[in-house]
């Protein structure tokens, strides 16, 4: 950190991870500076909450000025920043240093490094590791998620401490990234749908996507979706100790005696790794094949890193989800109560519900988009729920779309939505608030809502 005391930092991005920033240069004595492209009248709160810090950096918006980035000794741009944007390439060209806040976190970090890669699923198999590693007795750092950046890492008072940083990675990260180098990285999926604001091909995003698998040596691990990627050359020719899981059996598929790795055989998981493991599964908290796939996946990984079977089961029974993503909360008179407020939109929700055996009563309802049509989605909810309790803008056309559903109740305000679903729950029943719809209605962000939820469950 020293490395920058008293210099000149450009932050370019005001978001959750620019404040991170700030809080950081301003702690190493920096000359901090802020740049967005968006006009001031649409960053009224930033702006009010950047007055409030002191020293108070100063401010650029509505532009991004060549003299800002030629004026700084070091450039620092968020995620959600071109990496090739002119001003960030000129102040290259005139030897400024110039990071993403990602690749600002890995040079600070000197601890071995698990990166969690793949389209879908980084950020639960990023916390379940971590978990299971605190388990096991180790000092465990999660970042590079939504919640913590990379960068924090640095920010602890026991970074000395930390055995392990778990990072979350995504392609837009990896944009720009020299000299990254894990321990240990997961791969749990590479998706043909991209983030076209960023990328301008599918092949560019996968090519940046496998980058990191090129960084890899004899002496790391290579953990990756057998179901998904066995057949892909990248990672069957991968420079490591390369392992395997898969939500099918290795035996019935004849490969057991080929690879390494994890599988689901017989009603329980096993593992190869190092020793023969076998875990029970009939205590998950977890719910829904792509959660259980993410499961087998920090299995493996934890495996590799030698982790006690005791802590891995102990995760399999008691692993609660992440925040807001199918989250399990607590069980009361029989009845489970799950989270789910991130499942803005209908396909998602239509994936949670289907996730539970049991019955299920769905909280849903949110912001109102007047040319979306709820009809399609109509038959798979009214298959998969006992009971619908509807709130928000959009409570009256989902309703109208649902009318051959035999239970749906329209309620006024989320704290009806939760006492009526109670109500109407018996034993061996799910709660399950998972929208469909944003959350802006009666909340800031789904975040928001999914903590009020939080707080009314635990009050009943």
């Amino acid at each position: 950190m020293e490395r920058f005391q008293g210099k000149k930092v450009l932050i370019v991005g005001i978001g959750k991870t620019g404040f991170t920033l700030i809080n950081f240069f301003n702690k190493v004595g920096c000359d901090i500076k802020v740049t967005d492209i968006k006009p001031i009248f649409d960053l009224n709160k930033a702006v009010k909450k950047l007055k409030k810090i002191q020293p108070a950096p100063q401010m650029t918006f509505g532009e991004h000025r060549e003299e800002d980035f030629l004026e700084a000794d070091v450039i620092v741009y968020c995620s959600a920043v071109n990496p090739e944007m002119p001003q960030l390439e000129l102040a290259r060209q005139n030897g400024k240093e110039v990071y993403s806040e990602f690749a600002l976190g890995n040079i600070l970090c000197r601890k071995p490094i698990i990166a969690v890669c793949g389209s879908k699923g980084r950020t639960t198999v990023a916390h379940m590791i971590g978990y299971t590693l605190k388990l096991d007795g180790k000092n465990v750092f999660i970042g590079g998620t939504s919640e913590s950046s990379f960068i924090e890492y640095s920010m602890l008072p026991n970074k000395d401490e930390i055995d392990y940083v778990v990072v979350e990675v995504s392609a837009v990260q990896m944009r720009k990234l020299n000299n990254f180098h894990p321990k240990l990285v997961v791969f749990t999926n590479i998706s043909e749908n991209y983030p076209e604001k960023h990328f301008n091909s599918v092949g560019e995003y996968i090519e940046t996507k496998l980058s990191i698998i090129k960084t890899l040596s004899p002496d790391d691990t290579l953990v990756v979706n057998f179901d998904q990627l066995a057949n892909n050359t990248f990672f069957r020719n991968a420079n490591c100790q390369t392992y395997w899981y898969s939500r099918k059996s290795f035996v019935t598929m004849g490969v057991i005696n080929e690879i390494q790795g994890t599988h689901f055989h017989d009603r329980r998981i096993h593992s190869n790794i190092n020793y023969h493991s076998e875990f029970k599964v009939n205590q998950m908290r977890i719910v829904g094949q792509n959660n259980r796939e993410n499961l087998l996946a920090a299995v493996t990984a934890c495996k590799a890193l030698e982790v006690s079977d005791k802590s891995i089961q102990t995760c399999i029974a008691k692993f609660p989800g992440i925040p807001h993503r199918l989250e399990f909360l607590m069980e009361k008179n029989g009845v489970d109560f799950y989270n789910d407020s991130k499942a803005e939109k209908m396909e998602d929700l239509c994936t949670s519900i289907k996730s539970f055996k049991k019955q299920v009563i769905l909280i849903a309802g949110g912001k109102d988009v007047e040319d979306f049509d709820f009809e399609p989605y109509a038959p798979e909810i009214i298959e998969h729920t006992r009971v619908v309790v509807l709130v928000g803008e959009s409570k009256e056309r989902m309703n109208r779309a649902l009318q051959e559903h035999p239970q749906t109740f329209i309620v006024g305000s989320f704290e009806e939505s939760i006492l009526l679903a109670y109500q109407k729950s018996r034993t061996g029943d799910v709660i399950l608030l998972s929208p469909g719809n944003e959350a802006s209605d009666f909340f800031r962000d789904y975040e928001e809502r999914g903590s009020y939820f939080k707080k009314l469950v635990y009050q009943l």
